[in-house]
């Protein structure tokens, strides 16, 4: 499968499909596509099923398959910011944000992944519940803003800001720890808590999560007396 990102900061991935071939998405993400694709939905069994809604996608997807020659299909996303394209393996699974995943090639998996730690899904901003990618092929996820990429030796640290972490290579781990200081909490602005990123392995980040956007939105908003 051949593909083209284009147009950040409201990113769109144009892929081009062999006849018989396959691509996944989540509901509503398709964009505009060639006549020829047929768009099947699929849920999977009862376990996909409950992981895809706990991690925050639809319960169902879309298969659209290129029939009786080359097709083409445009995936928009939903969000300012980037659309980036992984090469997932057996040996290299990722972990994303809830609602990260775009589209993917037929052989990648999306599950469920639960944090090891409750306190880093209660109080990290990336929740308990995020997003695994498996298995073999070519999958796109949605980045809020800019991308910054950090490789994490083993051991190595990254503080972030609650919301920042876009994606991981699953290597890492994610904790929280708490801002030290009455006087830091109370006023330096940048809220109870921290998320830690422990390597070996690579950290997206994004520059501008959608919770920040939508609290900076509201408070701008006027409130009804």
């Amino acid at each position: 499968m051949k593909y083209e990102i284009k147009g950040e900061p409201m990113p769109v991935v144009i892929c081009q499909l062999d006849s018989g071939e396959s691509i996944l998405s989540e509901s509503g993400a398709m964009g505009w596509m060639s006549p020829n694709l047929v768009m099947e939905t699929v849920g999977g069994g009862a376990g996909k099923v409950f992981g895809r809604m706990f991690s925050g996608e639809s319960i169902f997807q879309n298969r659209y398959t290129a029939q009786g020659g080359p097709g083409m299909i445009a995936f928009a996303s939903s969000f300012p910011g980037s659309i980036r394209a992984l090469e997932i393996d057996e040996q290299h699974p990722v972990v994303v944000q809830k609602r990260g995943f775009l589209a993917s090639e037929a052989g990648v998996e999306l599950s469920v992944f639960f944090k090891k730690k409750v306190a880093s899904g209660l109080f990290g901003g990336e929740g308990f519940i995020m997003q695994k990618l498996s298995g073999r092929g070519l999958a796109f996820v949605e980045i809020d803003g800019s991308v910054v990429e950090y490789d994490l030796a083993p051991g190595q640290k990254l503080i972030t800001s609650t919301g920042q972490v876009a994606m991981m290579d699953a290597t890492c781990t994610m904790d929280v720890q708490t801002v030290k200081g009455v006087k830091n909490v109370l006023f330096g602005g940048e809220g109870l808590f921290n998320t830690v990123i422990t390597g070996p392995g690579r950290v997206v980040l994004q520059t501008m999560p959608l919770t920040n956007f939508a609290g900076a939105i509201a408070s701008m908003l006027p409130s009804n007396k």
